[in-house]
């Protein structure tokens, strides 16, 4: 019986040193034939190694009281070790901040993101190229304009003597600054937003209705088929797999809304609704040097994005088949 038991064991040990062997002649077998794709790819691998992971030990600054003098490693442990997300969940402002950027977050997927799918349909139903070209030219040009450029831009429309004033007082409305009226400031954000992305996020959309098989247009023209319903027929059911991929990105970023405009376009007369996660951390953990505070939000904001990936990345799964993993 023991001789068996150590034959199997023999056997065992020999095979699983034959698995890395092959493991390992496989890999060094796929970077013989395509070395320079590996060295395309290294670039990137080494950037994100410097500048992604190799700074998250820091994140460990959530559980301390953080004094730069100190350092990560010398700051004393938080007593107790939550206390800094505590801190946060009993904010006053927590659901305030909450609210804003989940509405900002939900509107822009509402309103934005199916915007590029619409463009992009829109400019493959143009006959002629020419057009095409030109609308395409003047739809990506607000993505190229730095974000300080966009938001004065966007602050002298709105104020009381810009563009969207004018109008109101064609109409019979008095001069108004929008941005000092808490209200307005989502429709300002999400149509600005709108306006500057649309055309840039469309490329991707173009990309995929050029790589659908065009005999499958011809077949439905001999069939009589309009080219309204071949675009709802045949175009759309051909990029759901992309729009399911950028729909589970972008629900994986849900807290992720644009701090820098954010941060240019919001005062203090609108806090109540343009006050978001990204803006109150920056106010509290770099402003007033609460860096421990920020980490633990950082931290918060990470999980809850994690969540809302998983979540879209099931159903997308389960309703198209499309899917991250």
């Amino acid at each position: 019986m023991s001789g068996n038991t150590s034959a199997s064991a023999d056997l065992t040990r020999n095979n699983g040193q034959l698995g890395k062997k092959s493991f390992i002649d496989v890999i060094v077998r796929d970077f013989q034939k395509h070395k320079y794709k590996y060295l395309i790819v290294l670039p990137v691998l080494i950037f994100l190694a410097v500048f992604a992971y190799r700074p998250m030990y820091g994140l460990i600054i959530a559980f301390k009281d953080f004094r730069p003098a100190l350092g990560v490693w010398g700051s004393n442990w938080a007593d107790p070790w939550y206390r800094h997300f505590q801190v946060w969940f009993n904010d006053p402002f927590f659901f305030r901040v909450m609210r804003n950027t989940f509405s900002l977050s939900f509107l822009n997927i509402i309103f934005g993101f199916p915007a590029p799918i619409i463009l992009a349909l829109l400019l493959n139903e143009l006959r002629s190229k020419r057009f095409r070209r030109v609308v395409q030219t003047i739809t990506y040009m607000p993505f190229f304009i730095s974000m300080v450029v966009v938001a004065s831009l966007i602050r002298t429309f709105v104020s009381s003597g810009g563009i969207f004033s004018q109008i109101a007082v064609f109409f019979g409305g008095d001069p108004t600054n929008f941005l000092m009226h808490s209200q307005n400031f989502y429709p300002i954000f999400i149509i600005s937003d709108i306006w500057q992305f649309v055309g840039w996020n469309s490329i991707i959309f173009l990309a995929a209705i050029t790589a659908i098989d065009q005999e499958q247009y011809e077949a439905a023209t001999i069939d009589g088929a309009t080219r309204f319903q071949q675009m709802i027929r045949i175009t759309l059911p051909n990029i759901i797999p992309i729009i399911s991929i950028l729909f589970i990105l972008r629900m994986g970023s849900i807290l992720n809304v644009n701090f820098e405009k954010v941060l240019l376009l919001y005062n203090e007369a609108i806090f109540e609704t343009a006050d978001i996660i990204s803006t109150y951390v920056y106010r509290r953990g770099i402003i007033h040097a609460n860096f421990s505070f920020g980490a633990a939000v950082g931290i918060f904001n990470s999980i809850v994005n994690v969540c809302f990936l998983l979540a879209a990345n099931y159903i997308s799964r389960r309703k198209t088949g499309s899917s991250l993993f």
